[in-house]
């Protein structure tokens, strides 16, 4: 038998001597406890090689250190013990210490009106850090709704008043023939939706759970239109009825996110972007917010 130590090429001084800001290893699979499910999350772990002679650091540290992840709830007390390890674990070597969590989140959701529901899908990342600042937590989210743009149903609206005056112009006009043209006509031209997407990133300022229910009810609330699974012909008309009463351009939907988000107090700031996937134009409409958020 081999008794000789194994070699630790990692602790040999680096052949050129410098300091490096991240080492660690990007997309570990990890079965993570979020929102009362288990679900699989990749992570990106590392801790920064203050130690300029250093040839490397300890990986296989921290990758032991992402067990703690599997054993409860994914929260922020979690988080900084994790990353506590990292740094405990490369003393000497490392000031800061950063996890990354990203995957996506199943939640159930039911129809506006019917008894049907169903699952929808959120991706999501869960960003930690631990340096000379302090221990820092953030949450990416990304939620999907309907838009429908408030100048194409004004220029639509336009169009159906101007074939029903044609259309009554030389007749009385009396309820029964009202309702029968508009059951026939009222389409005539309609105004353009589009799927849409809020990405939101908002910094934690209170300790516990991982509020990523929360701020997806938020949103939802907030935009009015979120996107539907199941559904019943009851349901896809509440769903046109709502988008219809909830005109909004991209900045309309920024502006709305922005006040929201402001007014909660579990969160120390945010950046937000809504894209609205063009029907009419072949190109995106955008805008972005951010309040009390670094960049």
């Amino acid at each position: 038998m081999n008794t000789k130590p194994l070699p630790d090429i990692a602790a040999q001084s680096a052949p050129h001597a410098m300091p490096l800001d991240w080492v660690g290893m990007c997309g570990i699979a990890l079965p993570l406890r979020l929102d009362g499910q288990t679900l699989t999350a990749r992570t990106d772990a590392g801790v920064s090689l203050d130690d300029a002679s250093a040839r490397g650091i300890h990986m296989s540290r921290l990758y032991l250190a992402l067990e703690e992840l599997e054993k409860e709830e994914l929260s922020a007390d979690v988080l900084r013990r994790v990353l506590e390890r990292f740094l405990d674990s490369h003393q000497g070597l490392s000031s800061s210490a950063s996890l990354r969590l990203y995957g996506e989140a199943s939640l159930k959701r039911p129809a506006l009106v019917s008894s049907l529901a169903g699952w929808k899908a959120y991706p999501f990342e869960v960003h930690a850090r631990q340096d000379a600042w302090g221990f820092h937590v953030e949450l990416q989210l990304e939620v999907a709704y309907s838009s429908t743009c408030p100048c194409s149903a004004a220029l639509a609206r336009q169009l159906v008043q101007q074939r029903f005056a044609k259309d009554f112009a030389d007749r009385p006009l009396e309820l029964p023939q009202a309702l029968d043209w508009l059951g026939s006509h009222g389409s005539a031209a309609t105004p353009h939706s589009q799927r849409s997407v809020a990405r939101l990133w908002v910094r934690l300022g209170q300790p516990g759970a991982i509020p990523l229910r929360r701020l997806a009810d938020l949103a939802e609330q907030v935009l009015g239109t979120a996107l539907q699974t199941a559904v019943k012909r009851a349901d896809e008309q509440a769903f046109a009825l709502a988008n219809g009463q909830n005109l909004m351009f991209c900045e309309d939907a920024a502006r709305r996110l922005g006040t929201a988000l402001r007014g909660q107090d579990w969160l120390e700031g945010f950046r937000l972007r809504v894209v609205h996937a063009e029907s009419l134009h072949a190109h995106d409409a955008v805008a972005e917010h951010r309040w009390n958020y670094p960049g």
